[in-house]
């Protein structure tokens, strides 16, 4: 059996690899193309467009690992079948549960890899490229769009109880350090009371003893109160005086309940967060009482796609039980690629109606795999009592 396995898991194994590495190639040429034409600009030069490309490798290789195990597995499984090896294999003992196993096995472990690639890898390096870009080009910082990214939090450690603070951030230069930070304090009523504007934000994690609370470092401060109805006298809302107090600061010291972590999640491209960071994202959000379906969505298919890789596996291995004349090796690798492709395009498509829909965003998520992964194995049985 350890020759078996031996036998199969090589041959897989030396596909998958030649194919994931064609994809990359490809990837690797299209990006420094696109990157060229920065080159020259504020300092980009060709190392950073190299060091660019070489950081968004891993990105590439968690996106399209599934469909290279399922070209790589049908190629090497086809390659035995048309030599006649794999049923010589069957004629040894090889049955049908034994292969599903064998298969089932290297799909947990490539389910693994993909898992320590998202979660681990992937993210750094796509937040990496995201926020040293401005390093490659002398301090911009990443811009964030006319409005910024918008956080709300229900009430700070040092917020009257019943207020309420929005948060927007303009521009990230750093996992932790932030530009143009406005933050807006609401009373019970809706009305502004208080507004803090600040050049640059350092935070620091969660400080000890302080309920998870993390310290904001603001400068360049412009800090703005407006008195409330019941302080305001009558005579200074007749001559409209001392309604408004503004004071400029070069440092204040704010406490949060938003983490580092929850605020560069809401700056950074969603694709480069974890499953972990997306989970708690998601309950700041719900907690906040803000849309959170996007974010449990992207959560629900991180944390389900390490399943892509046993149905890649399983929807591979019926093109072992397919003789020669029904189909040379070419054939069965474009249907393995057409199989790919379909099944990305409705795992797209799922989560778009999902969004659509309201769906249950762990079903829009698991619908497509569990689909797929029950059409390989009906197929599976289908030819191996049938063939």
């Amino acid at each position: 059996m350890k020759t078996v396995r031996r036998l199969l898991y090589r041959q897989i194994l030396s596909s998958v690899l030649f194919v994931t590495l064609a994809f990359l190639a490809l990837f690797f040429f299209i990006d420094l193309v696109d990157e060229l034409q920065d080159i020259g600009r504020n300092g980009y030069t060709l190392t950073d467009a190299l060091w660019t490309c070489i950081l968004a490798l891993p990105g590439h290789v968690y996106d399209v690992f599934p469909i290279t195990l399922l070209i790589g597995t049908i190629m090497a499984l086809s390659q035995l079948a048309q030599s006649s090896e794999y049923t010589i294999l069957r004629t040894s003992g090889l049955g049908p549960a034994r292969a599903l196993t064998l298969l089932a096995a290297l799909g947990v472990g490539s389910a693994v890899m993909l898992f320590a690639i998202g979660d681990f890898v992937a993210p750094w390096t796509q937040q990496m490229t995201s926020l040293n870009s401005s390093d490659f080009r002398k301090g911009q910082a990443l811009n964030l769009g006319k409005g910024g990214a918008w956080l709300r939090e229900s009430a700070g450690p040092d917020t009257p109880e019943g207020h309420q603070l929005t948060v927007n951030v303009g521009s990230a230069t750093g996992e932790s350090h932030f530009k143009n930070v406005r933050i807006f304090e609401f009373d019970g009523q809706g009305r502004m009371v208080r507004r803090i504007t600040a050049q640059d934000a350092d935070i620091s994690h969660a400080m000890q003893g302080s309920g998870g609370a993390s310290l904001w470092a603001l400068r360049g401060v412009t800090d703005t109160r407006w008195a409330s109805a019941a302080k305001v006298t009558p005579e200074q809302e007749t001559t409209g005086q001392s309604l408004v107090t503004e004071q400029r600061l070069d440092k204040l010291d704010w406490v949060s309940q938003m983490t580092p972590q929850v605020v560069a999640a809401s700056v950074l491209p969603i694709d480069t967060m974890s499953t972990s960071a997306l989970w708690r994202y998601t309950h700041h959000l719900a907690r906040n009482a803000q849309a959170a379906q996007k974010y449990e969505l992207q959560f629900w298919k991180k944390a389900f796609s390490p399943l892509t890789c046993l149905v890649m596996v399983a929807l591979a291995l019926p093109f072992a039980y397919l003789q020669s004349r029904s189909g040379g090796m070419n054939l069965k690798v474009f249907g393995g690629v057409m199989l790919g492709i379909s099944f990305v395009l409705v795992n797209h498509i799922t989560s778009h109606l999902g969004l659509l829909h309201q769906w249950q965003p762990w079903l829009a998520a698991s619908a497509p795999s569990i689909a797929y992964l029950l059409l390989s194995l009906s197929a599976f049985v289908w030819l191996v009592r049938n063939r």
